[in-house]
């Protein structure tokens, strides 16, 4: 289970971090009107520090919140996870967001900008195109293969049955 922090912003230029709240991303609907306004960062080095983030993305508008992903277990515990989400105020600041930042070089490493809603709908679809393919392959080797395997079964079969000719014959000559 991945878990986030959520930094109330306002709460960062005072120093205070203590407002961690955790979120499940299973639990962000990708469909509502906050998805019009948040966005999905990608690809962020890992020196890149939550306040870093909000630095990069405040000059394009008033930014609501900011979920910064960490590793939760494992050798990399406590390590960020290389990608956050950012909610402005309204669509057209996340829009002009999204288009000044996509591919900008953060520490080396082109940023992944998207709107929350977008990534959603993308592996979404990605997914479904996945499964029609391999689908579809299980279908066409079963149909091309289906000689081969049945020869290979075939082949199995008659090693089974030597073997257990061979048994038999040397259980009759022991007696």
């Amino acid at each position: 289970m991945l878990v986030c922090r959520s930094v109330d912003v306002s709460c960062l230029s005072l120093g205070l971090y203590h407002n961690y709240l955790p979120i499940y991303l299973q639990d962000l609907n990708c469909s509502d009107e906050a998805s019009e306004r948040r966005l999905y960062i990608g690809n962020i080095d890992h020196r890149i520090s939550e306040a870093t983030l909000i630095k990069l993305f405040s000059p394009y508008g008033k930014i609501q919140s900011e979920d910064f992903l960490w590793h939760t277990r494992g050798p990399k515990r406590g390590e960020p996870r290389g990608f956050a989400f950012i909610q402005y105020s309204t669509k057209e600041e996340a829009m002009l967001a999204k288009e000044k930042m996509h591919g900008r070089l953060a520490c080396g490493r082109p940023l992944v900008v998207r709107l929350s809603g977008e990534k959603c709908q993308v592996e979404t679809a990605d997914n479904l195109s996945k499964t029609h393919a391999v689908t579809k392959k299980a279908a066409t080797s079963v149909d091309s293969s289906g000689q081969l395997r049945s020869a290979r079964i075939a082949a199995i079969k008659n090693k089974l049955k030597a073997l257990e000719d061979d048994g038999n014959r040397s259980k009759k000559s022991k007696q």
